[in-house]
């Protein structure tokens, strides 16, 4: 590629994400020629503003996706990956959606997550959450994937790396139902990172060493995922 379209590239991908993340102009329905870039990795945050998620007392579930999401997005630019977060503060991101003419402020919420992801092309998507049970004892983490091949390998290999962190046994299962999982076109991942309501998931994600933790895992199945897609990707090209 010539230089100074490698420029204008790079100038056009810094803008949009200067509009995204800093001055919240809305995302526009796709692109009829979509806006390729390098991304490697969106990090969805959960919830965020007047949606607190899932709470324990004074515990926001906002607020710890919030964390670990800004942990996860330094350790994954540290290993040299092109990251994107969508939320980087508490502001539900449905104040940014005025271009979906929905009364519900949940579907354009949605809607605005699943549209940087479909205008931005990365190599897959995960989506920050904590989970919650009227019954105390359930524990461990969750990931929910997509009805592609892609996606399962994905939650397959986080569910793996935070099964060896929470020493549960638990398989990583269809999101179904979820908005998110069933609109965007990258490989993407709805990651449960424990319960908010079982004390010892509780202690793990509300510390900063088991925040850590969390995030360790989270990236090295993220990791894992990317090196096997390169893996694939040359041998589909030397063939």
């Amino acid at each position: 590629m010539h230089s100074w379209i490698k420029k204008i590239h790079w100038v056009r991908v810094a803008v949009l994400c200067l509009l995204l993340t800093h001055l919240c102009i809305p995302i526009r329905p796709a692109l009829a020629v979509p806006l390729a870039t390098d991304t490697d990795v969106i990090i969805d945050v959960g919830h965020g503003g007047i949606d607190g998620g899932t709470t324990f007392g004074t515990l926001y579930e906002k607020d710890i996706n919030l964390i670990i999401a800004n942990k996860l997005y330094k350790e994954l630019t540290r290993q040299g990956l092109a990251v994107i977060v969508d939320r980087t503060g508490d502001h539900a991101l449905s104040d940014h959606n005025q271009w979906l003419k929905n009364p519900s402020r949940h579907r354009r919420d949605l809607a605005q997550r699943k549209q940087l992801a479909n205008e931005l092309h990365p190599k897959l998507m995960v989506s920050l959450h904590v989970n919650w049970s009227k019954r105390p004892i359930h524990r461990g983490p969750l990931v929910m994937h997509q009805n592609t091949e892609l996606s399962v390998f994905l939650a397959e290999m986080i569910q793996n790396s935070m099964n060896r962190l929470f020493n549960t046994r638990k398989l990583a299962i269809h999101g179904k139902p979820f908005y998110l999982l069933n609109h965007t076109t990258c490989p993407t991942v709805i990651v449960e990172m424990g319960y908010i309501s079982n004390i010892e998931d509780r202690n793990r994600l509300t510390t900063t060493k088991g925040q850590d933790a969390i995030t360790k895992s989270i990236s090295e199945g993220i990791m894992e995922f990317l090196a096997m897609l390169e893996t694939y990707q040359k041998a589909d090209e030397a063939n």
